[in-house]
């Protein structure tokens, strides 16, 4: 005897089917970058990125309130400090541009808005590296990560729900995630930016963070695409560390890597 077995359609509705979907995107899925810089009454339009804008803190609000009202109720913070050295020192700063703009977008929206912050020094070091300079010239990664603790931590102390390392350091989620431990906020996630190409698509992105490098380039510390071998290994590397969430960036130009991961 033979029988015919097809899948079962689900039958109750449109509401449902989105509800099983092993994929989806709306609103819920979107995260909304915002460039923060000091100063006041400031809100210019970035010129590789039209229609996007860097805002100070008191021209943040009004954007923060316009992305609620739409739905949007995540953010991730960058930000553009009015000083930089070559140790990044305001990245971690309780003055820093990013600790000052969470605690004023908690006071004004409380838990209406999850904020994520971008956990890095190229934007606050003087050299436009994502971490402290050997003498050679070279970035030390065990140095850097115990600046990058200090941000990761600085951030959440000031409202930040979560943060995500973007720097490529080796290690350095699983030194954020002891650091965060440490300091009593076990429960916030990690978001980490687990695959990262260095690549000519984040020139517009530089040029809103005033972050690209005054010299040499990241291929150092970024990924090399030619190997997408690397790319499993860095991401099981991270899961293990203590990262929540993973990324591949940038996306669209690495949808294979994406696949595997």
């Amino acid at each position: 005897m033979e029988m015919n077995i097809r899948p079962r359609r689900l039958r109750t509705g449109a509401v449902l089917r989105k509800m099983v979907r092993e994929t989806r995107i709306d609103k819920s899925s979107l995260i909304y970058p915002m460039f923060i810089k000091e100063g006041i009454g400031i809100e210019e339009e970035i010129p590789t990125m039209p229609g996007q804008y860097r805002y100070t803190i008191d021209k943040m609000s009004g954007k923060l309130e316009q992305l609620k009202k739409a739905g949007v109720d995540r953010v991730i913070f960058f930000g553009i400090p009015g000083e930089k050295d070559e140790i990044g020192s305001g990245a971690y700063a309780e003055d820093g541009i990013v600790q000052k703009a969470l605690r004023e977008a908690k006071r004004q929206f409380g838990e209406d808005l999850y904020l994520i912050t971008d956990v890095c020094m190229c934007e606050y070091t003087s050299h436009g590296h994502c971490g402290i300079l050997t003498e050679g010239g070279y970035v030390d990664n065990d140095k850097t990560l115990e600046c990058l603790a200090q941000i990761a931590v600085s951030h959440v102390k000031a409202g930040a729900d979560m943060v995500a390392p973007s720097d490529m350091m080796d290690g350095r989620v699983k030194v954020i995630r002891e650091a965060l431990d440490k300091a009593g906020f076990v429960h916030i996630p990690i978001m980490s930016y687990s695959v990262k190409y260095a690549s000519t698509f984040y020139g517009p992105f530089r040029e809103a963070a005033n972050s690209a490098p005054s010299f040499g380039d990241r291929k150092a510390y970024q990924m090399d695409p030619a190997n997408t071998n690397e790319a499993l290994i860095e991401a099981e590397l991270d899961v293990l560390e203590g990262a929540d969430i993973l990324m591949v960036k940038p996306a669209l130009s690495y949808l294979d890597v994406i696949r595997r991961v």
